[in-house]
């Protein structure tokens, strides 16, 4: 599959995902680390509205005392609030939500199948005010794009309940170059050449780098202006805070598949 329009309608469901992490947790080997969801596809794709897999994961993990951490893209997320605010309160959950921009036209265009900007908002205020530790990570940065919108984005999620926040560069690996690019074409011709050029800014003349580290941050004198403007703002804004720890020393096995409960 290809990273254009495959990888938006094209969707590999793992229906027993709940099943599976329960059986995971019931291994005598596992401790409780911490566990991240969504490190490569969003959990709260539209989809989830009917399947409910991400819902049925954190029943899991709830009922296991399981420490989690969350990112995503879609105000969804706050559907699951009377899971996930009860694994807040035992300080075993996080949940990062993408700000991209807060230009309603510029999100529609550019991430037609996530949540506006404003839903985005709301959500971190329904999170924030049950009690979740609750961030944002302003990504990806698009330098001659979005990076002037930084301070306001920061300003905003505060606002909104935020507690802390993050940010990465475009990245733009392998195929998903043309898909840009093409986007590009179809969207802001104009200002392309500009867009491109900063981008080369930031990738040593190139439009992608995939050495770890560098990938995320860019080098060179643009990147470290939008490094350094994060820096200032979100101190600013109270939100260059650590990470709010989450705690795995409750993590207790939960009930096996067949019904039956942990004795020792």
């Amino acid at each position: 599959m290809n990273a254009g329009l495959d990888f938006e309608t094209k969707i590999l469901v793992k229906y027993d995902a709940p099943r599976l992490l329960r059986e995971h947790l019931c291994r005598t080997s596992w401790q409780g680390d911490v566990i991240a969801i969504s490190g490569v596809t969003d959990c709260y794709q539209p989809i989830e509205r009917k399947l409910k897999l991400t819902r049925g994961c954190l029943e899991v993990m709830l009922e296991a005392r399981q420490p989690t951490r969350i990112a995503t893209k879609n105000a969804l997320v706050a559907r699951d609030l009377d899971v996930i605010a009860p694994m807040a309160d035992h300080r075993l959950i996080q949940v990062v939500l993408s700000v991209t921009t807060l230009d309603q036209d510029l999100a529609r265009s550019m991430e037609p199948r996530t949540s506006t900007p404003q839903a985005k908002l709301r959500a971190i205020e329904r999170l924030s005010a049950a009690g979740v530790p609750v961030g944002v990570l302003v990504a990806p940065v698009i330098p001659g794009l979005t990076d002037h919108e930084i301070p306001n984005i920061l300003a905003a999620v505060k606002d909104a309940g935020a507690r802390f926040a993050n940010w990465l560069l475009l990245r733009l690996p392998m195929s998903v170059e043309q898909v840009f690019l093409d986007w590009l074409d179809a969207n802001h011709p104009e200002a392309k050449p500009r867009i491109e050029s900063r981008i080369r800014e930031t990738r040593d003349g190139c439009l992608s780098d995939s050495r770890f580290g560098q990938r995320l941050t860019g080098e060179g004198s643009y990147a470290r202006s939008i490094a350094d403007t994060f820096q200032v703002f979100a101190r600013q804004c109270g939100l260059d805070g650590p990470i709010p720890d989450l705690d795995s020393t409750q993590f207790r096995p939960p009930r096996e598949g067949s019904g039956q409960r942990w004795l020792f």
